[in-house]
């Protein structure tokens, strides 16, 4: 099928292809040695009869996960590079069917003309204009000589091939989008011809559904008429009992006493002498020793950063003094006060950044080293220590940081954790109107304070915390408890009475798909996903899954096998459909009557007046949105009555009584133009209707669950 060859005859062909939208799953590489137990040991899946190997599967997923650092769950990962891959082979088979190669020069001059390429001092030469041979001498030096980064740029080149693949099959796509004269007076028609006549409405919930009996085999028959809107994917239905390994009181108890040992110095257990957090000086020691849970942070606390069921008698007290145990977020806590002072809790300030090579998100023009910056900065500070109001110019001129360089340097107003902690502790313990020179990981800051506010009464803390958690006695009792249920659901098909006997709170996890990696109330848990679909798992099976922090004991609840949604699935969805339906027929019958006065009698209901109704908006008073009603409407003859007519919300007997056609134009290239520019609005859904026309065969089920 070459698309492209008869685009300009067969444009709504293309239109109403591109409308199509599909699905894709995600995987898991957990299982992937499972793979090779399986008839394609080479093949993840084929596109069009091009298999996807394993080789290049994993490949292309090992390399993704580089790029991306481990920013992503491997599910994730997977499923990206399968959606890549697929991409790829979809728009070069049909650039292949339609004669169209994007060439090696069509690839350079792509990535010679990027503006990261084109700007990088690197290859510019000595009049500042870019050197393509300086880039080429770089690249074959690259290749030669670091792996690594010929491997980003391979990886970079490959992608500009593919996005000018996609770029070019797309753009010819468009160009054969358009639209007829005829078809701008058509929709110019259809927008303001205005419908005015009168109806009767008998609504669906005027029948009660006990009057309506639906039988399965009824609904079977519908699936199977509308097979295209009941496909689905392989899915298990589970449920599951989590029993959470919490803290007893017991355990909290125990963990307290033990933090509030720490306050007094003590005996260890060789009768060696043990400093207590009250006599320590080296606090950092402190922690280590015994084993704390929390870092050591001297950062200066304000009275709304500290535990509210402490801070007021924290900050009544004095250095030296030390509070606790208290519990605060998960953990108990002893804090020993270092040190008081005032402080403002707001600092206005400016500042000039220099950044050099290395430093955090230095722009790529970049070049000076750090020494280099350092010696600029401090340049800058003599500068503006002589003359406070050159810091605004020299802001705009030298500071990196364009947003506030733009305003002079000023940061506006920010409280104490908001800069990075040596600009901040710069702006805080200086006094309004201080400068200096601040290193931080963005690079050098010439800093102004240029004002402050709300001086109060701030501390630094020593504080030691133990998590509170679990001892090994409650794990073992909560361990014990869901090996326990798990024994006697092997003893019953009624798990759920089971569950329900013992209080247990059992939870649903409805339609989970075989790459799935999320199940409801659990997150990520891949494993249990697995097992529901692996080869010894059926309806009635169960096991335990021990998690971070709970056990979980899951039953498999039911099956759905690739193809069309069971009746039992799809009875909620269908019933409605098919009750109306039955409730229309029923309605119908009782529509008895030559005119609308004679109908809405029989019916004891009203007739109702529709004025100035349209297409575009399909709405009737008093009804709502009723686009199959104003349909028959615009297609009337008019002071003719129509019965029977099925809407959203029930069924319609109608005359057209008016039909105001809108004023004629001289030309419709107005409307014409405005239908072309909206359909090459939605080329973005080329894709997904050319994917959902190539065969695609995805076998990664195969790989990631054990049969």
């Amino acid at each position: 099928m070459a698309i492209l060859s008869k685009i300009r005859e067969r444009s709504m062909f293309l239109i109403i292809i591109i409308g199509l939208a599909l699905f894709a799953f995600v995987l898991d590489p957990s299982t992937l040695g499972d793979f090779f137990n399986s008839s394609k040991v080479n093949e993840v899946g084929e596109v069009n009869g091009e298999a996807i190997s394993t080789q290049e599967f994993a490949k292309e997923l090992e390399q993704y996960k580089q790029q991306t650092g481990g920013r992503v769950s491997e599910m994730q990962a997977a499923k990206n590079v399968w959606d890549n891959i697929v991409r790829k082979k979809i728009y070069k088979n049909q650039l292949d069917e339609a004669g169209i190669t994007v060439g090696e020069q069509d690839v350079w001059n792509e990535v010679i003309n990027s503006p990261s390429v084109q700007n990088n001092p690197q290859f510019l030469n000595e009049a500042g204009l870019f050197d393509e041979g300086k880039f080429k001498t770089f690249l074959a030096d690259t290749k030669a000589n670091n792996e690594q980064m010929w491997a980003a740029w391979s990886g970079y080149m490959n992608q500009v091939k593919n996005n000018a693949e996609t770029n070019t099959y797309n753009k010819l796509v468009t160009a054969g989008l358009g639209a007829s004269l005829k078809e701008g007076e058509t929709e110019y028609l259809i927008e303001n011809t205005k419908l005015s006549g009168k109806f009767v409405y008998i609504p669906y919930s005027s029948i009660s559904d006990s009057l309506v009996k639906i039988k399965k085999s009824e609904i079977a028959s519908y699936i199977k008429d509308n097979e295209s809107q009941f496909k689905v994917e392989a899915a298990r239905d589970l449920s599951y009992v989590k029993f959470n390994i919490l803290a007893t009181p017991e355990d909290e108890a125990v963990i307290k006493q033990n933090v509030a040992s720490l306050i007094e110095d003590s005996l260890d257990r060789n009768n060696d002498k043990r400093l207590g957090l009250k006599n320590a000086t080296e606090y950092k020691e402190f922690l280590e020793e015994n084993n704390s849970d929390i870092n050591l942070d001297l950062g200066y606390k304000f009275n709304a950063s500290v535990n509210q069921t402490v801070a007021k008698d924290i900050f009544a007290g004095k250095e030296g003094d030390v509070f606790g145990p208290y519990k605060d977020q998960g953990y108990f806590k002893i804090s020993k006060i270092t040190e008081v002072t005032k402080m403002p809790d707001s600092v206005k300030a400016s500042h000039i950044l220099i950044p050099f090579v290395g430093s955090q998100a230095a722009p790529q023009d970049v070049t000076r080293t750090k020494e280099e910056a350092k010696k600029l900065a401090d340049s800058l500070l003599t500068v503006v220590k002589r003359r406070k109001s050159k810091f605004a110019d020299l802001a705009k001129e030298f500071s990196s940081d364009k947003v506030s360089g733009e305003k002079g340097g000023d940061l506006d107003w920010f409280n104490y954790n908001r800069m990075t902690p040596a600009f901040r502790d710069f702006s805080f313990t200086n006094k309004k109107g201080s400068l200096g020179v601040v290193e931080t990981p963005f690079g050098y800051h010439v800093v102004s304070v240029d004002d402050t506010k709300n001086n109060q009464t701030v501390l630094k803390l020593a504080t030691y915390g133990k998590q509170i958690v679990p001892s090994e006695a409650t794990e073992n009792a909560v361990f014990q408890e869901a090996e326990q249920f798990a024994l006697a659901i092997s003893k019953t098909d009624d798990y759920a009475n089971l569950a329900k006997d013992k209080n247990y709170s059992l939870r649903s996890a409805v339609g989970l798909q075989v790459l799935d990696e999320n199940v409801p109330g659990l997150g990520n848990q891949r494993q249990i996903v697995s097992w529901a679909f692996s080869g010894d798992s059926e309806v009635g099976s169960f096991k335990r899954f021990d998690l971070e922090g709970s056990y979980v004991v899951a039953v498999v609840t039911a099956e759905t096998e690739k193809g069309l949604m069971p009746v039992e699935k799809a009875i909620n969805r269908v019933r409605p459909i098919l009750t109306n339906k039955k409730k229309a027929a029923l309605i119908s019958e009782k529509l008895n009557g030559s005119s609308l006065d004679e109908i809405a009698k029989a019916n004891n209901t009203t007739v109702r007046t529709a004025t100035n109704v349209d297409l575009k908006n399909s709405s009737l008073s008093g009804v709502g949105v009723e686009p199959k009603v104003v349909g028959a409407m615009y297609g009337a003859k008019e002071n003719q009555l129509y019965k029977g007519i099925e809407g959203n919300r029930g069924v319609f007997s109608f005359e057209l009584n008016k039909r105001e056609l809108p004023t004629a134009l001289p030309n419709y290239e107005a409307n014409r133009k405005k239908i072309a520019e909206s359909r090459k609005r939605l080329t973005f859904k080329i894709y997904e209707a050319i994917k959902k026309a190539s065969d695609i065969e995805d076998n990664r089920a195969n790989m990631y669950v054990s049969n």
